[in-house]
């Protein structure tokens, strides 16, 4: 490391008292100090918060001990662990970390998708947690939101995961556009066909059946008969 130097200058004046020869005397004095390397504490900012764990596995087969192993190599000093799928949106002990972690803590995981369901999911859970003041960290990746690049990187996947979000949006209406076009109606059949809706009809104006049997032979539920019926009426 280079020695960092301070340079202090100090000047003085005085006037020269001579009657005839009027002249300011400047005199210049340089002080040059080295200053010792600051040391490693003065270095590091301190953390105020606790550095808390989470871990999963998909299935009851597979073994916690790589990702715990690592997120106590990390410094955490708890680590909460489920055995569930990704896919799930309840999940035990997700839910007990987010409620343990603090003000000023981080979150660690050992890899990016050990938290989130998807990137839209990732990234709304990250929010959450900033809006708490709480960092986020994820080992495999090298990603800390509580350095100005790791929040760079995350605002990066925020932008990609709402132009995906947009993406799909717009396929969707324009397939949608594109069917009524073609004089397609989306949505599913409907149970009652014209002649099935005019013959149950005719069943119940008749009388001598009731509404259950009417609706097993059409092959409908009950309350569709009904609001076919009132429908007709």
């Amino acid at each position: 490391m280079p020695v960092s130097q301070t340079v202090v200058c100090e000047t003085t004046t005085s006037i020269c008292r001579e009657p005839s020869k009027p002249r300011f005397k400047t005199h210049l004095t340089i002080y040059v100090s080295r200053l010792r390397p600051a040391t490693s504490c003065e270095n590091v900012q301190s953390m105020t918060g606790n550095l808390i764990g989470y871990a999963r596995v998909s299935t009851a087969d597979q073994n916690l001990d790589l990702q715990s192993d690592a997120l106590t190599a990390a410094g955490c000093q708890r680590v909460f662990m489920d055995k569930a799928s990704g896919s799930l949106a309840d999940r035990p002990q997700l839910t007990a970390c987010l409620d343990y972690v603090r003000d000023g803590d981080t979150l660690v995981v050992w890899r990016l998708d050990r938290l989130g369901r998807s990137l839209p999911h990732l990234i709304d859970t990250v929010r959450g947690l900033a809006d708490r003041g709480i960092g986020f960290k994820s080992i495999q990746e090298s990603i800390d939101t509580t350095t100005p690049g790791g929040r760079l990187i995350f605002h990066v996947f925020a932008a990609l995961a709402e132009f995906e979000r947009d993406l799909v949006k717009e396929r969707t209406y324009a397939g949608l556009a594109a069917a009524r076009a073609r004089g397609r109606v989306g949505g599913r059949k409907p149970a009652l066909t014209p002649a099935k809706a005019k013959a149950a009809r005719e069943l119940y104006t008749a009388g001598g059946t009731t509404v259950a049997d009417i609706a097993r032979v059409v092959g409908c539920s009950r309350a569709t008969l009904y609001r076919n019926l009132k429908v007709g009426a």
